[in-house]
């Protein structure tokens, strides 16, 4: 299958590297206003360059399009490549707005396309090892579990681009950092019910949040506590997710969620030990972005979703927002899931 990219940022390289590593998959285009960010991609995989959009989208041979530009862009390219014909891989966050999501997934469901969202922590080996313990219930019943983002990401970070941690293109520390960890979270816990949030922006000098707090009720009964924030300094210090169950506890983490920090669980004593050292060996696993490719190709040629679709961006996006607004009203509020969209 023939792939294009829109938008030759820095997480373009990832996707371009993806495509060339999954079988059956090309890269044949890309599109970019600015014709110097292309050139990379023409010097390395032999691409054909496109300043103008609509002329790449109208070529035939081109299967799916990876929309690698800045959030608040999402909606009007993801809606104009769905309408024409193209399967689409959006990087996360899905958008910036409940509105936006749904007229692309409306658009893709009317054009009859599939929509896949990059949250490629999903494929990581230490998240399919705790999602299969989970799903064997061998943690019982869940009384509340932590999530966790402190990472470092610098003013000269913001400065590269005018579009970094604005509220219409960006967002935050919730909306662009800890997006992933929270998929995490909703893919393991299941549906909030209720948030509470605080946020500030502390040290950096950007319009959105630089730490946020936050509290969930899940509809399960459980509660989480939600940290996250971009102002650890000098370098990334954690990122984890840990549960509290009445038949065990575990924790991932590490700087990016990547190991069993604890774990502990009834009957599996003899081989906590082997799973620990079986993580560790290659924590990394398949590179995300290829999970995420890989899995585009295999929905195409076996006619279902792919794993990470239009719906479960939308979850994400829904917490991020209810995050938003509870912090905006200063007072606990009832998750935000319809098509009601707060003004944030």
């Amino acid at each position: 299958m023939n792939f294009a990219i829109i938008g030759c940022g820095f997480i373009a390289k990832k996707h371009a590297k993806a495509i060339e590593a999954v079988e059956g998959a090309t890269l044949v285009a890309v599109s970019d206003k600015v014709p110097s960010a292309m050139e990379f991609y023409v010097n390395e995989y032999g691409v054909d360059p496109y300043e103008e959009l609509d002329l790449m989208l109208d070529r035939d041979d081109i299967d799916v399009v990876s929309v690698c530009t800045p959030t608040g862009l999402h909606a009007p390219l993801a809606i104009k490549a769905a309408n024409a014909g193209k399967h689409i891989i959006l990087e996360k966050p899905i958008a910036m707005t409940l509105e936006d999501t749904d007229r692309i997934i409306d658009a893709c469901d009317y054009n009859n396309v599939k929509l896949s969202i990059v949250h490629p922590n999903r494929f990581r080996p230490v998240v399919r090892e705790l999602k299969k313990i989970l799903d064997q219930n061998l943690l019982g019943k869940i009384s509340h579990a932590n999530a966790i983002v402190n990472w470092n990401r610098n003013q000269e970070y913001y400065d590269q681009a005018l579009w970094r941690g604005t509220k219409e293109f960006d967002g935050g520390a919730l909306m662009n950092q800890a997006i992933h960890n929270l998929d995490l979270l909703l893919w393991f816990m299941g549906e909030p019910e209720q948030i509470f949030s605080m946020e500030a922006t502390r040290l950096r000098q950007i319009e959105a949040e630089d730490v946020s707090t936050g509290l969930i009720k899940f509809k399960s009964g459980a509660l989480s506590v939600v940290e996250a924030a971009t102002t650890a300094y000098g370098q990334n210090f954690e990122e984890s997710i840990t549960l509290f169950g009445e038949k065990g506890t575990v924790k991932i983490g590490g700087k990016n969620a990547i190991y069993f920090e604890y774990l502990e669980v009834e009957g599996m004593e003899e081989e906590v030990n082997a799973l620990k050292a079986r993580v560790e060996e290659d924590p990394f696993g398949v590179p995300g972005h290829q999970c995420i490719i890989d899995d585009m190709v295999k929905a195409i040629k076996e006619e279902r979703k792919p794993a990470v679709s239009g719906e479960e961006g939308r979850r994400s996006l829904e917490l991020v927002l209810s995050f938003y607004e509870s912090a905006k009203v200063n007072e606990p509020i009832q998750m935000i899931k319809e098509k009601e969209y707060a003004n944030n």
